[in-house]
């Protein structure tokens, strides 16, 4: 693919811009996402945060610029608002980038304000926004947030107005496509799902198939979008019937006073033996402790299509999961996997008794796993990708 002549991302900078984090070095995910993008031919830059307080600029698969991540959500935005799009002007004019890729709606904005000021200077360049879940109110179930009101009418404005800009955009399931077909209905939506390690989690082999074990698993970041304090109280009413089940809560501290409700909700019910909060672990770690889990849980609010699931599923490791937004794409309720209401205490009290008296269990979960690994891959990512950029390029070549 690289070397192709006909190929018209050959050599090509294309730019992407958000609000995502990036280690220096990267860690072995996202070293082998961007591995997996640049076999595309193209020159891939990407500006976004370090982990740190420090600006950090290198190249690993790809050229980073990454801005330092200071301690408030307001004082970030304004550094990537900012600093970002000055940068992603200087590339596009100073590179030639032909394709910048915004990571949201909101941060859309940022794409088409250097899209029309780089056109002034005579240069066309591509827009293409992503969309990875419903951005209209996720963010205002994460944390509480001051002038929410105001701050959703900004963000929106925002939002809109990179929209009317933009040349092509990427959903990730079904219900993202949905969202941006409202809003812009007459430009080209491709969908395909955010990159995981396919690989590291189709490689895991179980000591005992999931029947046989014994361990929950929730791998989110403690945010209340994530809803882990309803599956704690549903945790609650299955431990005295399955005294030897622990629940492992896998994720970040993201939205400190929540975590700090969710651990004073365990002390309360007198779970602390049983429930286990481990902070982020590495993908490679999750593959392993996947594979010594019954099933894996998702009980969010809003989801664009979780990345975890599809893990899962890959692993040979059953998932229940709350029916929102995307997870339905790839959970069919009692085939791949099962579907519970969200905040729905009764119902997940329910599917979590069925988990441990379903004698198919293994049935349905290697059901699963075939699904993910015929459909999710490396190389379907990077074929979305060279399907939604050559698209963008087309546009402004027409």
């Amino acid at each position: 693919m690289t070397n192709d002549p006909s190929n018209p991302l050959v050599n090509r900078t294309i730019c992407w811009i958000g609000g995502s984090r990036q280690q220096q070095p990267l860690d072995a995910t996202q070293a082998k996402k961007w591995a997996c993008v640049r076999q595309l031919g193209i020159r891939p830059v990407v500006i976004g945060f370090s982990t740190d307080a420090r600006f950090r600029h290198f190249t690993q698969e790809a050229e980073f610029i990454l801005l330092p991540a200071l301690p408030s959500s307001i004082l970030r935005y304004a550094t990537i608002f900012f600093l970002g799009t000055l940068i992603l002007l200087w590339l596009t004019l100073r590179r030639r980038a032909g394709v910048i890729v915004t990571q949201s709606p909101f941060d859309g904005a940022m794409g088409a304000f250097v899209k029309q000021a780089a056109r002034l200077a005579g240069h066309r360049a591509a827009l293409v926004i992503e969309s990875h879940g419903d951005f209209e109110v996720a963010v205002f179930t994460q944390r509480q947030i001051a002038f929410a009101s105001l701050y959703k009418r900004v963000m929106l404005a925002f939002a809109h107005y990179g929209l009317r800009h933009a040349d092509t955009l990427r959903a990730v399931s079904s219900s993202t496509e949905a969202q941006l077909r409202q809003l812009a209905p007459h430009i080209p939506i491709h969908q395909f799902i955010g990159w995981t390690d396919m690989g590291t989690f189709s490689a895991v082999e179980r000591a005992l198939p999931p029947s046989q074990s014994h361990d929950l698993i929730c791998p989110a970041v403690l945010i209340p979008r994530k809803s882990q304090h309803t599956l704690i109280e549903a945790f609650a009413a299955l431990a005295p019937e399955q005294p030897q089940v622990h629940l492992w809560l896998v994720g970040k501290a993201e939205n400190a006073d929540y975590a700090n409700r969710l651990h004073a909700q365990v002390e309360k019910l007198g779970l602390s033996e049983r429930v286990h909060f481990t902070g982020a672990i590495s993908q490679s770690a999750l593959a392993e402790r996947l594979g010594q889990c019954r099933a894996l849980l998702l009980v969010s609010l809003s989801e664009g299509l979780p990345r975890v699931v599809i893990e899962a599923m890959l692993s040979g490791t059953p998932v229940i999961a709350t029916a929102v937004s995307g997870t339905p794409d790839v959970i069919e309720d009692g085939v791949t996997g099962w579907l519970v209401p969200p905040e729905d205490v009764p119902a997940l009290v329910k599917a979590l008794r069925h988990l441990y008296a379903e004698s198919a269990i293994d049935a349905i979960a290697q059901h699963a796993q075939v699904f993910a690994r015929q459909r999710f891959s490396a190389e379907t990512y990077a074929e979305g990708y060279r399907v939604v950029l050559t698209a963008a390029v087309a546009a402004v070549q027409r």
